[in-house]
């Protein structure tokens, strides 16, 4: 079935789910490759948002290189099985409402992926369960890698900054959704900004900026709230210029206008044997202080965020687990958040635990989508923490009724276990030995070879 609301822009048709309402692939903005976007706020006709949008070209598009283990867990886990369309028109997002949704506060997550990769069309990321809830759930697009964080002197030329067209994406989506949120039925005024790994950074880094004061009222951080160590922190833009002025030096393409002009395949098969060459690639394809969006050194911006209520999470087996518990836990004392510790270990996964990104589909309450063998209580702790956080979008306080009670700050936080749900300390000997053995999670067969090898 079909739903066709009138709004501010223009009609829209999306699909009626019977207990919600879905608009898919709804373009938030336009920009052309290394140019800053544009809010889009109208269109002619009626806009048919009953499909996905497509995503930002990048990398893994082409490149997928399942021979390493840890590549092919993560296809296995959120992509297997799916098609993407890729696109530089791209900044679109998908809306899951209420039906007759009114007033109701609203969750904008943004996709993890290491800042050059992901899009919002994977399978955990459908937000039918917060719906279902009476919160509407707003998943955009933004872009990645080369196109989303590339830098250049001619850009600084033309724009005065440089840099961070995906957090700047992210931003432009936000303004959106405050600016037409409310032809969906839900408050501009109560507005989430949330996110899991590369997007709980980007989330973080949002709320150390100006530009974004005001714009929401809650922030929500999946394994990466807090400041992350100096070998992971943002540099200045002109730092990470060298790097890709290499790239644009390299045979097939010359300059800056030629790289602009190119059709972005080819674009990625010469990135492929750039990024084969480069040890630091990552440390140039994320955000960087431009002077505009990150004025100074995280460092320095962190002592003073955004006023706005925090929530924080971290799994037992996260990247760099014990690290990641430490910066939630002084982030959380000095800004009243509320965190979590989830400790339920990936089911028929002893290699893996509870690793980095497994606690997406119980936020989502997209269990049933996985490959992974869930239990009926898996699905009950699913249930509880969509019900915390849509508390939390409400209100600021994951507390309710018929809840475990969940407290502010402290080195106590809520430890979701097999066994309970309740406020305690995380297993530090657990997330010390996962932190000193720690590798990327890998596929089954690949650490099958490991045990035959023993």
């Amino acid at each position: 079935m079909t739903v066709t609301l009138q709004t501010s822009m223009g009609r829209i048709k999306g699909n009626d789910h019977g207990d919600y309402n879905e608009f898919l692939g709804v373009r938030f903005a336009r920009a052309g490759r290394f140019e800053y976007a544009v809010p889009v706020d109208s269109w002619d006709g009626e806009y048919d948002a009953a499909a996905p949008g497509p995503a930002c070209p990048q990398t893994r598009g082409f490149y997928p290189h399942f021979e390493h283990p840890t590549r092919r867990f993560y296809h296995h886990e959120f992509r297997e099985g799916q098609t993407f369309e890729y696109s530089e028109d791209c900044l679109n997002l998908n809306i899951y409402a209420p039906k007759e949704a009114k007033d109701c506060p609203v969750i904008i997550y943004f996709y993890g992926g290491g800042f050059d990769s992901g899009m919002n069309s994977e399978s955990p990321f459908n937000g039918a369960a917060y719906a279902k809830k009476g919160v509407i759930m707003v998943v955009p697009n933004y872009r990645v890698g080369i196109m989303g964080y590339l830098t250049h002197e001619e850009i600084f030329r033309k724009n005065g900054r440089d840099g961070n067209f995906g957090l700047d994406d992210q931003l432009t989506a936000v303004k959106w959704v405050r600016s037409h949120i409310a032809d969906f039925g839900g408050d501009p005024e109560n507005i989430t900004v949330s996110g899991q790994s590369a997007g709980a950074i980007s989330t973080q880094y949002l709320c150390l900026c100006e530009k974004a004061a005001g714009l929401f009222k809650h922030a929500f951080m999946m394994s990466g709230g807090g400041m992350f160590p100096k070998f992971a922190l943002p540099r200045e833009a002109e730092n990470t210029r060298p790097y890709w002025q290499e790239f644009i030096d390299s045979p097939g393409i010359g300059s800056f206008e030629a790289l602009k002009t190119m059709d972005f395949r080819d674009i990625y098969a010469k990135l492929e044997p750039h990024i084969a060459s480069h040890k630091g690639n990552v440390y140039n394809t994320m955000p960087v202080i431009d002077g505009y969006l990150l004025t100074d050194h995280v460092d320095k911006l962190i002592k003073k965020p955004t006023p706005v209520d925090y929530m924080l999470g971290y799994t037992n087996n996260d990247m760099y687990a014990i690290i990641m518990e430490h910066i939630g836990h002084v982030y959380a004392n000095a800004n009243g958040a509320f965190v979590y510790y989830f400790d339920i270990d990936a089911p028929g996964d002893d290699r893996n635990a509870a690793f980095h990104s497994c606690d997406v589909r119980y936020v989502f309450g997209t269990l049933d989508g996985s490959h992974r063998l869930y239990t009926k209580h898996d699905h009950e702790i699913s249930d509880m923490m969509t019900d915390y956080i849509c508390e939390f979008a409400k209100k600021g306080d994951p507390n309710k009724e018929g809840l475990p009670e969940w407290k502010k700050g402290g080195s106590r936080v809520l430890c979701i276990s097999p066994k309970a749900v309740k406020m305690g300390r995380p297993g530090y000997a657990k997330l010390v030995r996962n932190t000193l053995i720690k590798g990327d999670p890998v596929a089954r067969d690949e650490y099958s070879k490991e045990t035959d090898a023993v």
